[in-house]
């Protein structure tokens, strides 16, 4: 059994020096497509996980300055101490 391919394009794959046919570049096209229905896109959710950083690394602050009140209170006291 003989399989018969397309003809080549003219011109050639840049990437590998080979010749693609239209059969092949459409073929091609048919799996990113299918590929594109299975795959999740990440596109958009930068900002949403900036947003998480954010509110975890704000509450690691405030949680800290409510553990070290009592201490900054203290510090602040002996200086306007030596002050006046």
């Amino acid at each position: 059994m003989t399989k018969h391919f397309a003809p080549p394009v003219s011109g050639s794959d840049p990437q590998c020096g080979t010749s693609i046919s239209p059969l092949a570049a459409g073929e091609v096209k048919q799996v990113l497509n299918i590929f594109d229905l299975f795959v999740k896109r990440e596109e958009g959710q930068t900002m949403a996980e900036y947003g998480v950083v954010l509110a975890v690394i704000t509450i690691a602050v405030f949680g800290a300055l409510a553990l070290l009140s009592g201490n900054i209170v203290s510090a602040i006291n002996r200086v306007a101490a030596y002050i006046t």
